[in-house]
């Protein structure tokens, strides 16, 4: 017991110190963290959040039974030295799919954050949840429970997706909490049918995750409203639902990733207050990822505009999380 206690204590090193990338070189379980990350053309704005990153370790944390993977242990120790090489303070830690509902592994590191640098976004059954549960969360920075059919290959109809989001509304609507969803693109249509009555914030994984096979298709080029779903998207997107500018690697195919282009600069274009900036780290089941180009596209996609940078990497997140007090 002793030993598991110190292997965590260690692993989930106090966040809220001011450390130097050496100091925590020591006992980093990761190697992700040392590869070269591009330098960047111009800073990163000051109080930029990460809206979508993970904390994961099957050796303190044991995997739910339906895992589909089993990564290498990736801590918050891990994710200081990451987000060290880019000055980037802010975090929301998102539940993986690994863990199902056990969210043990993401709130042990979200206590170790300063509560101004870090929110959460639990997996929860709503049928079970108690109240006094969701109090606890919402105290060390909870703000949002993640829906996610992508990972686990579930299939809804629009009925089902209707009663499944209703299912949820009830117990988000009075903390003001986010529905995070990571669904096809395609599922937006009916999203957008459905949120209109749901009453509270949306997010949406990952550009929306166009269909792969519609995204690569050369007919298909330089439009994004030939994507299944993107004009819904682009709908939902004027109204409480914000989409996560991440993970372009699984997605793209271009090692410069010009395919996402028409995808990225359009959905800035029609609604820069609703898209969130987010690095996907550690990237599971990806080597060698440059968030360093990453970030220099999004400058691209926005033109170098200074306002719409701001919006981007923080003021959306701050909106969206419930963060405005952080600097």
């Amino acid at each position: 017991m002793f030993a598991r206690q110190a292997a965590r204590s260690c692993r989930y090193a106090d966040f809220r110190t001011n450390s130097l990338v050496s100091d925590v070189a020591q006992f980093s379980t990761s190697q992700n963290f040392r590869i070269k990350q591009s330098p960047l053309s111009r800073p990163l704005p000051k109080g930029t959040w990460d809206s979508h990153m993970h904390v994961v370790d099957p050796e303190v944390f044991p995997l739910d039974a339906s895992a589909q993977y089993i990564p290498h242990p990736h801590t918050l120790a891990d994710a200081k030295a990451f987000y060290f090489q880019f000055g980037i303070k802010n975090m929301v830690f998102v539940q993986p799919s690994i863990y199902a509902n056990d969210n043990s592994c993401m709130l042990t590191a979200l206590k170790e954050v300063n509560p101004k640098q870090g929110r959460a976004v639990v997996s929860l059954d709503p049928a079970t949840v108690d109240q006094d549960t969701l109090r606890e969360w919402h105290s060390i920075g909870v703000r949002g429970v993640r829906l996610n059919i992508v990972s686990v290959g579930r299939e809804l109809s629009d009925t089902e997706l209707r009663a499944e989001l209703e299912s949820y509304a009830s117990i988000l609507k009075p903390r003001n909490w986010v529905l995070q969803l990571y669904i096809p693109m395609r599922l937006t249509t009916p999203l957008a049918k459905i949120v209109p009555d749901l009453g509270l914030k949306v997010c949406i994984d990952h550009f929306g995750w166009p269909s792969q096979l519609e995204l690569h298709d050369p007919s298909r080029a330089n439009d994004p409203y030939s994507l299944a779903g993107f004009g819904s998207l682009v709908q939902l997107l004027q109204d409480d639902t914000w989409v996560k500018l991440s993970a372009p690697y699984r997605l793209s195919k271009d090692p410069e990733m010009r395919d996402l282009d028409p995808i990225g600069r359009e959905l800035i274009r029609k609604a820069p207050n609703r898209v969130v900036y987010s690095t996907d780290w550690p990237h599971t089941r990806f080597d060698n990822i440059d968030s360093g180009l990453f970030i220099e596209k999004c400058y691209e996609w926005c033109g170098g505009d200074t306002y719409l940078i701001e919006r981007l990497f923080r003021k959306n997140a701050e909106e969206l999380w419930d963060a405005n007090h952080v600097e």
